[in-house]
Order: structure tokens, then C-alpha cells, then sequence
């Protein structure tokens, strides 16, 4: 099928954009009509294309439950990721990050909760080997990959779905360095918390770019997908959007979701 892609465009000396104030986003989108293909035809791998379908059944029977998110759900992952993957280390880089799609109402409801409407890739290769050095305090590694798994937690056919740009389908030049500023509720006194960036990449339009998605998907069912590898053997890491399903019905429950993130080691 065909659908709308929001690239960025070249005009912006230096895009940005929030977690929550999109108000303020200096992002040049640009849509594009894209073939979407679906992911299930095809037997995807996280070191090939960069992204794979994972099955998972989680203990969280209620992941608006943020306690039993947080003390359920990243041991969950964290073995998930090690058994796919092969890593030494897993470590959980980011609470479960529940989106939403406009027509639930519940957009920018919670911190982050937004999904995400143009077509990006969360860190650069500059931002990678940062949180690479954090992660590892001192110690040598051979490589290390960051990940995200996304989970629909609405029942299919979800109306906003992620899509997953083939890591073999795009280019450096199509990469714009940008910054990801996240700006986090005030705090508990009534304070403003305070504002932290780093530099991501925003992507331009590109019609050798290979997209898929996975229709209907159940809360059973997970993505995994890479968002930098320090490996060049492997896929480096790939773009990804939240896009209008066209064939989705007018009566489509809106999609609710939860993402979390990873970065893993492998010890030297």
C-alpha cells in the first residue's frame, strides 16, 4: 500500500524538536506518498534490515500500572534482548514510554506520550558513542548497540502504526544531525524541571528508501529494532515513523503503545 511519509527537509540550518512542546519543533516535514510493505511477509533480522518481530508475553497485565512497569517490565526485557541478540550486557536505558495516537484523547497526556510524526532516528553516531562510554564505565568492549522495543498495547488494526525503514535502503547523506530536547513535566513544588538534549538525526526524503510496518499487531508481539551499532558489520541502525494507515478503518481503535530502550554490550 501506499501511505504519507513525513521526511524533513534541507532548509533548517540546524532542526530540533521536544518530547512534549512540538509547538516549538523547528523540524522542516515534507510528505511523501511511500510503498509500505508488510513485515510479515518477509522473515526480517535485527542485523540485516534492523529491525525483527519478536513473540513476548509480558506479566504486566496493566502497563498504565507505571509501578508495575518499572518493577516488572525491564528484567523483562532485559532477558528478551539477551536471548535475541546474543549480548553480554543488557542495560535498560529508559522507563517503558507509553504513546498515543491523536484520536485517544490522550496525547500529551503523559511525558513523551506523543508518536512520533516524522521520520527520525533517536541517536547519532556522536550521541552513540557518549552514551556507549556512560553505560560502560571504563570497561572495554568489542561492540555495543542500542535498541528499542515498541509494543502495541491496542487491539489491531492499529490507525498509527511504526514503520521501519530498511537499514540497506538509505544513505549517510540522507541524515540530518538534529537535536531531541526533552523537556519534562514541572516538578512535584511546582518548579520547571529542567531541559536536556543530544544531537539525533532527522531524514530526508529518499526514494530508494525500502519501508514496512507490521499490520495488527497484538500486545503478544514486539519490535525490536536498532538505533546504533558500533559494529559496520551489522545494520547500523535505522529510521522509523509514525504514519496514517490509509486502510485502516474510520472505527480503528487509536493505537496506544509502549517503547523501551536498551543499550548492550559485548565485553572485550
Amino acid at each position: 500500500m501506499k501511505a504519507l511519509i513525513p521526511y524533513s527537509g534541507r532548509g533548517l540550518p540546524r532542526p530540533f524538536y521536544y518530547a512534549n512542546a512540538h509547538e516549538k519543533d523547528r523540524v522542516e516535514v515534507a510528505l511523501h506518498p511511500m510503498e509500505l510493505h508488510d513485515a510479515r511477509a518477509i522473515d526480517a533480522g535485527i542485523d540485516r534490515e534492523g529491525f525483527q518481530l519478536v513473540r513476548h508475553v509480558s506479566k504486566v497485565t496493566d502497563f498504565t500500572d507505571a509501578e508495575a512497569v518499572r518493577s516488572i517490565h525491564p528484567a523483562e526485557v532485559r532477558a528478551l534482548i539477551r536471548d535475541v541478540t546474543g549480548a553480554d550486557e543488557v542495560q535498560i536505558t529508559s522507563p517503558g514510554i507509553l504513546r498515543f495516537s491523536e484520536r485517544s484523547g490522550k496525547t500529551g497526556s503523559t511525558d513523551n506520550s506523543h508518536p512520533a510524526r516524522f521520520a527520525h532516528i533517536d541517536i547519532n553516531d556522536a550521541t552513540a558513542v557518549q552514551f556507549a562510554a556512560r553505560g560502560a564505565q571504563g570497561r572495554a568492549f568489542s561492540r555495543c548497540v542500542a535498541y528499542n522495543l515498541w509494543r502495541a498495547l491496542s487491539p489491531p488494526p492499529q490507525d498509527v502504526p511504526l514503520a521501519f525503514c530498511d537499514a540497506r535502503s538509505f544513505t549517510a547523506e540522507d541524515l540530518i544531525v538534529a537535536d531531541a530536547i526533552f523537556d519534562p513535566p514541572a516538578n512535584r513544588d511546582g518548579t520547571p524541571a529542567p531541559e536536556w538534549s543530544f544531537e539525533s538525526w532527522v531524514v530526508a526524503h529518499n526514494p530508494a528508501h525500502r519501508w514496512y510496518y507490521y499490520p495488527n499487531m497484538t500486545a503478544d508481539e514486539a519490535v525490536l529494532f536498532k538505533t546504533n551499532d558500533s559494529d559496520p558489520r551489522f545494520a547500523h541502525c535505522i529510521p522509523h515513523v509514525a504514519f496514517d494507515d490509509p486502510t485502516a478503518p474510520a472505527d480503528a481503535p487509536p493505537r496506544v503503545s509502549i517503547e523501551v530502550r536498551a543499550t548492550c554490550y559485548w565485553w572485550a
